[in-house]
């Protein structure tokens, strides 16, 4: 039977970004959407429906793609939640929090990651690597 830790991923990222919060936000959507890309820098643009319940997916042309969750909060320029899989595609539950705060000299956006389920070995190595390109990949644009 698999231990609880088995059972759970939870990344916990921060970074400065030295922009306006009204800037960050765009850059952070920019990242989720157009500007999306793989950490080896492979383009891979997704769609983000900004409204509560919107998706997050990728559209990969002719009724085909894969949905990486839905939007269950969003309050621009502070806050975007998404649940679901995202990149994990099998049975797992997954939220991911991106929270932009207004700091001296810029903008602070705190990245939380959370899932339950039998999370593949390869997802828990990669995720903080990931994540961490993810974030500076909004920093670079924001900046």
């Amino acid at each position: 039977m698999p231990e609880t830790q088995d059972l759970t991923l939870d990344v916990t990222q921060s970074i400065e970004i030295n922009a306006a919060i009204g800037d960050a936000y765009k850059a952070l959507v920019r990242r989720l959407t157009d500007e999306s890309s793989t950490p080896d820098n492979k383009p891979m643009p997704m769609v983000l429906e900004e409204w509560p319940g919107g998706r997050w997916f990728r559209d990969t042309g002719q009724g085909q793609g894969h949905l990486w969750g839905f939007v269950q909060v969003i309050k621009p320029p502070t806050l975007i939640e998404i649940q679901g899989p995202l990149f994990m595609s099998y049975p797992v539950a997954g939220h991911v929090q991106f929270r932009l705060t207004q700091i001296a000299g810029g903008t602070e956006l705190y990245l939380r990651h959370r899932a339950l389920g039998m999370v593949e070995d390869e997802h828990r190595e990669g995720v903080t690597y990931g994540w961490d390109h993810f974030a500076n990949g909004v920093k670079q644009l924001a900046e």
